[in-house]
């Protein structure tokens, strides 16, 4: 049953196509998330120029003259159909708990439509998008690590994901969404990271780590709703509330368990709150200076939040006179920066082509969050060789420690216990990666990435005599063909 809406939509569409098209060109809304953690097989436009229409966006159906037709008799009456595939081979022949190799893959059924065109209410339009996932991941079978491996990494299951209504208003400078959303789509991201496949590069470690159920992100969006306002072709704010917990798991990890399918519609839980302001610049190809985005944003959850080191008598959790009950906060937040910057731009009239550094940085409390500092970074290079304009090539790092409070409760456990216990510390991801397209909406990509302290350092829960887990080296292939 939780498939039947957008299967159901893709039917009566394939019966729409046989009637004659429209003369004029489509408007059709393109979707702007990423994957990594959002919509793996849909990548988002370039920041600072607008979504391109559905007709521009790359697409296999380009190379086959009856997809061709097809998908453009649905653009002329106002639906862009998207039908995606992701697949990847992984394996680690050194480190984490165990070796061997996955294969994952994702199918991506989306649904955009421009409700001006197909029924009449200018600046409407709305979107659909659901999942199918198999395999199994190598972060969850085999390297026991938090900054995932793929991006597409999720329980084998079938996902409802968003399905939300959008109005523009005010000649497009003012937009609402209400729906089932996710963060991910829009808050958080950089043009740059969505190259990357570790997840952590989509969905920050620090929110994953932060937020009851990893917060609003792939796999599971949540009911809420978006305001966004562009007074200028510089400057974008952002700002949405969330119901607070997609499934009602809370830090328990059994999110995937809880809401298997994506449609636990939840609406009474505490929300949550995020706020984005971003500035571009130089984005014009004739514009004299390099490309630039800048963004700052914060959180705030009205939940209430464990301690992570004292209990409610004001000692130790790990203290045997401990109550053994944290001691409860009230809210907890956090702060967050991203800046993209192009670096040397390759001449011709993309301001993009050429080498491009990202920054994230974000904190949060370190008494209630298993996180409160986070930072990942890269280097890109694009379109830089001639017989291959549209490759890219990137080197990208992120490091995740644990809090203060989290690193003390670990020795305080070992003292009690009068036993040489690991103490968390960080985890750390270095990614590189190379991108080829094959044709327009198909491309391939070799990945290789090294996982230090998996789990932070902690001890091995599949042969604990071997002690820590071990760093792992991580081979892999991606491929992903658009409809």
């Amino acid at each position: 049953m939780r498939t039947t809406i957008p299967f159901a939509l893709f039917a009566g569409l394939l019966a729409l196509s046989g009637s004659p098209a429209y003369a004029q060109e489509t408007t059709a809304v393109a979707q702007s998330e990423k994957s990594q953690n959002a919509a793996p097989a849909t990548s988002a436009p370039s920041e600072g120029s607008p979504a391109a229409p559905a007709s521009e966006q790359p697409s296999i159906s380009s190379s086959v003259p009856a997809l061709r037709d097809f998908k453009q008799a649905l653009l002329d009456r106002g639906f862009n159909l998207q039908l995606n595939y992701t697949g990847e081979v992984f394996g680690n022949p050194t480190g984490g708990v165990r070796q061997s190799g996955i294969y994952e893959n994702l199918l991506e059924l989306a649904i955009d439509g421009d409700l001006q065109r197909i029924a009449g209410p200018t600046g409407a339009s709305f979107h659909v998008n659901s999942y199918q996932v198999s395999g199994s991941g190598l972060s969850t079978c085999c390297v026991f690590n938090q900054l995932t491996i793929s991006s597409i990494e999720a329980r084998a299951s079938t996902w409802l994901f968003e399905a939300w209504f959008e109005q523009k208003l005010f000649a497009d400078m003012v937009s609402i969404r209400i729906g089932q959303l996710a963060a991910d789509s829009e808050f958080f991201i950089s043009d740059l990271d969505s190259f990357y496949l570790n997840a952590t590069f989509g969905w920050p470690n620090i929110l994953a780590a932060d937020l009851p159920s990893s917060g609003p992100n792939y796999p599971l969006a949540t009911p809420g709703v978006r305001l966004k306002i562009t007074p200028n072709d510089q400057t974008t704010l952002l700002a949405a509330i969330f119901n607070g917990d997609p499934s009602g798991a809370g830090f328990t990890g059994l999110q995937e368990v809880l809401d298997p399918s994506g449609v636990n519609f939840r609406l009474r839980d505490p929300p949550l709150l995020i706020g984005e302001v971003q500035y571009k610049y130089n984005q014009d190809k004739n514009s004299a200076g390099l490309a630039g985005t800048a963004k700052l944003g914060a959180w705030y959850h009205f939940g209430k939040f464990n301690d992570q080191y004292y209990s409610t008598n004001g000692v130790s959790l790990a203290n045997p006179s401990s109550s053994g009950v944290p001691l409860t906060h009230a809210g907890d937040y956090g702060v967050y920066g991203i800046i993209n910057q192009m670096l040397w731009r390759l001449p011709g009239d993309d301001p993009r082509k050429g080498v491009g550094v990202f920054a994230f940085v974000s904190a949060a409390p370190s008494d209630r969050n298993a996180a409160d500092f986070y930072v990942h970074g890269a280097i890109n290079f694009m379109g830089l060789w001639d017989k291959r304009p549209d490759d890219a090539f990137g080197v990208a790092a992120a490091y995740s420690p644990v809090s203060p409070a989290v690193s003390a409760l670990d020795a305080q456990s070992a003292y009690f216990a009068r036993a040489a216990l690991p103490i968390r510390n960080y985890e750390m991801a270095l990614e590189v990666s190379y991108q080829a397209p094959i044709l327009p909406g198909w491309l391939i990509q070799p990945d290789f990435q090294y996982i230090f302290h998996p789990r932070y350092g902690a001890i091995d829960p599949i042969n604990p005599a071997l002690g820590r887990i071990r760093d792992a080296a991580v081979f892999g292939l991606h491929t992903a063909i658009k409809f």
